[in-house]
Protein backbone atom coordinates (compact mmCIF):
# COMPACT_ATOMS: atom_id res chain seq x y z
CA UNK A 1 0.00 0.00 0.00
CA UNK A 2 1.51 3.30 -1.04
CA UNK A 3 0.89 6.74 0.23
CA UNK A 4 1.74 10.11 -1.10
CA UNK A 5 2.52 13.21 0.83
CA UNK A 6 1.17 16.43 -0.56
CA UNK A 7 3.40 19.29 0.43
CA UNK A 8 1.43 22.44 1.07
CA UNK A 9 3.17 25.70 0.45
CA UNK A 10 2.38 28.45 2.96
CA UNK A 11 1.16 31.58 1.24
CA UNK A 12 0.76 35.09 2.61
CA UNK A 13 -2.46 36.99 2.06
CA UNK A 14 -1.89 40.13 4.15
CA UNK A 15 1.08 41.92 5.69
CA UNK A 16 1.14 44.48 8.50
CA UNK A 17 4.27 46.20 9.71
CA UNK A 18 4.20 48.09 13.01
CA UNK A 19 7.05 50.00 14.62
CA UNK A 20 8.23 46.78 16.28
CA UNK A 21 6.65 43.79 14.53
CA UNK A 22 6.09 42.15 11.18
CA UNK A 23 2.74 40.34 11.06
CA UNK A 24 1.83 38.08 8.16
CA UNK A 25 -1.54 36.40 7.66
CA UNK A 26 -1.48 33.12 5.77
CA UNK A 27 -4.07 31.67 3.42
CA UNK A 28 -4.65 28.75 5.81
CA UNK A 29 -5.64 31.08 8.67
CA UNK A 30 -2.36 31.15 10.58
CA UNK A 31 -0.71 34.42 11.57
CA UNK A 32 3.06 34.85 11.95
CA UNK A 33 4.41 37.69 14.09
CA UNK A 34 8.15 38.29 14.33
CA UNK A 35 10.27 41.14 15.68
CA UNK A 36 10.91 43.82 13.07
CA UNK A 37 14.48 44.00 14.39
CA UNK A 38 15.12 40.69 12.59
CA UNK A 39 15.08 42.63 9.31
CA UNK A 40 17.28 45.75 9.59
CA UNK A 41 16.52 47.10 6.10
CA UNK A 42 12.80 46.92 6.73
CA UNK A 43 13.17 48.29 10.26
CA UNK A 44 15.10 51.32 9.02
CA UNK A 45 12.73 52.00 6.10
CA UNK A 46 10.28 54.87 6.25
CA UNK A 47 6.73 54.00 7.32
CA UNK A 48 5.42 54.58 3.79
CA UNK A 49 7.97 52.15 2.35
CA UNK A 50 6.93 49.50 4.89
CA UNK A 51 3.30 49.68 3.76
CA UNK A 52 4.27 49.34 0.09
CA UNK A 53 4.61 45.55 -0.23
CA UNK A 54 3.78 43.08 -2.96
CA UNK A 55 3.22 39.34 -2.86
CA UNK A 56 5.27 37.32 -5.31
CA UNK A 57 5.00 33.67 -6.32
CA UNK A 58 1.32 33.46 -5.36
CA UNK A 59 2.12 34.70 -1.85
CA UNK A 60 5.29 32.67 -1.20
CA UNK A 61 7.47 35.81 -1.04
CA UNK A 62 6.83 39.31 0.31
CA UNK A 63 8.62 42.10 -1.55
CA UNK A 64 9.15 45.70 -0.40
CA UNK A 65 10.49 47.62 -3.43
CA UNK A 66 11.48 50.82 -1.62
CA UNK A 67 13.19 48.95 1.23
CA UNK A 68 14.91 46.49 -1.15
CA UNK A 69 13.69 43.60 1.02
CA UNK A 70 12.34 40.18 0.04
CA UNK A 71 11.18 37.68 2.66
CA UNK A 72 9.97 34.16 2.06
CA UNK A 73 7.02 32.87 4.03
CA UNK A 74 8.90 29.57 4.47
CA UNK A 75 11.79 31.47 6.08
CA UNK A 76 9.43 33.27 8.44
CA UNK A 77 7.84 29.97 9.44
CA UNK A 78 11.29 28.52 10.06
CA UNK A 79 12.11 31.44 12.37
CA UNK A 80 14.95 32.70 10.18
CA UNK A 81 15.98 36.32 10.72
CA UNK A 82 17.81 38.26 8.03
CA UNK A 83 21.36 37.17 7.27
CA UNK A 84 22.29 40.74 8.29
CA UNK A 85 21.39 39.75 11.87
CA UNK A 86 23.78 36.78 11.94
Amino acid sequence: MGSSVVERVARATRVDVTATELCVELADGRRITVPLSWFPRLESAEAEARTNWKLLGDGEVIHWPAADEDLSVAGLLAGSPSSEMR
